[in-house]
């Protein structure tokens, strides 16, 4: 039984651009089968930081978030494929770098809770919220026709 196709958010935050490890999460992604159908490097604005950080809105750690992710250039890709929310989340690994697991993202290169490199949608709501603060429809580049047929041969 096949799961539904998703598309997801994921942004390499600005510690990732900065160590260079952007090239490495993409291509995580990708070699899990994951087809990335949108990507914009961009400098995020404190307005569009708290629309997409709006749940943690009234939190202590608030405004640390709004400025470590516009604290420089950051990566955000639409990336879509079966199971792609939870399958990315897994990949990625636990918000804590000590608590994640062995061979994700944030266990192999994140330092610690606030410099974890990598955010990813956590549910199907999320993902549609956080895709409309990034993306435009005219920035989906669909690429599922070309690897369907790649595979079929």
């Amino acid at each position: 039984m096949s799961m539904a196709v998703e598309t997801t958010l994921i942004l390499c935050k600005p510690d990732a651009v900065s160590r260079g490890l952007v090239g490495e999460i993409v291509s995580r992604l990708e070699r899990r089968g994951y087809v990335i159908v949108a990507m914009h490097m961009m400098q995020l604005d404190g307005e569009r930081a708290r629309r997409h950080y709006q749940e943690h809105d009234g939190k202590p750690f608030f405004a640390d978030l709004v400025s470590f992710i516009t604290s420089g250039p950051l990566v955000a890709l639409a990336v879509e494929g079966e199971g792609t929310i939870e399958g990315c989340r897994q990949l990625i690994g636990a918000t804590d770098p000590l608590r994640a697991a062995p061979g994700s993202v944030r266990a192999d290169f994140a330092q610690t809770i606030g410099r974890n490199l990598v955010h990813a949608s956590d549910s199907p709501a999320s993902a549609k919220r956080e895709l409309e603060i990034f993306f435009k429809d005219s920035d989906y580049m669909s690429r599922r026709h070309d690897l369907e047929r790649w595979i079929k041969g």
